[in-house]
């Protein structure tokens, strides 16, 4: 069998403080069972990138791509309109080789300073919870939730920090996170990511 190119892709992991200020929370929707990529795993807002994000002023650069993708999605998957603007790139994920479906994925966050109502499609997507990091993967732990690989990876990163503050920071002097390390599906400067 041999191993299928991966489809470009955006995820957009919303964040927002909790009441107390005390800690963060993330978004995470519940994907249709039925799916065959993930069904059943409770995942951020993402998906394909498709032909209509890109656009004629920045041709085949897939950067731009990716954030117009990453907005669209989560409109469509959550209901929640975001701007390109508040999306902060902090990894990039490509799936396995030997896998049924693979994705080149570029994943951000988004520090929601407002309340956002979240309205998921009743398909693809069936359940949402706001939650900590810390909670999620301890329920993870538990076998109560399932969650992709990069899913529990990116959230075992949030854990480490209790507000936008502290988490921009490290953001900010931690890099990209790549995987694998040597991909060639993440070449930032030649796709357009400055």
């Amino acid at each position: 069998m041999s191993d299928m190119e991966p489809v470009p892709a955006a995820t957009v992991v919303l964040l927002r403080e909790t009441n107390d200020k005390a800690d963060l929370e993330v978004l995470l929707l519940r994907r249709n069972s039925s799916l065959v990529f993930h069904g059943g795993h409770w995942v951020f807002p993402g998906g394909r990138i498709d032909a209509e994000d890109f656009d004629q002023a920045s041709g085949a650069l897939e950067y731009p791509a990716a954030l117009r993708a990453a907005v669209r999605e989560t409109r469509e998957e959550a209901g929640v309109d975001i701007d390109e603007k508040q999306l902060v790139h902090t990894a990039h994920w490509t799936t396995p080789p030997r896998l049924p479906r693979r994705f080149c994925t570029w994943f951000f966050i988004c520090p929601l300073s407002e309340p956002v109502s979240v309205v998921v499609d009743n398909d693809e997507i069936l359940e949402h919870r706001w939650i900590t990091a810390r909670a999620a993967l301890a329920e993870a732990e538990a076998e109560t939730l399932i969650l992709p690989r990069p899913t529990m990876t990116t959230l075992r990163d949030i854990k480490k920090h209790r507000n936008f503050p502290q988490l921009m920071e490290a953001v900010k002097r931690g890099g990209i996170r790549v995987f694998p390390q040597d991909s060639i599906y993440y070449r930032p400067q030649e796709m357009g990511c400055q």
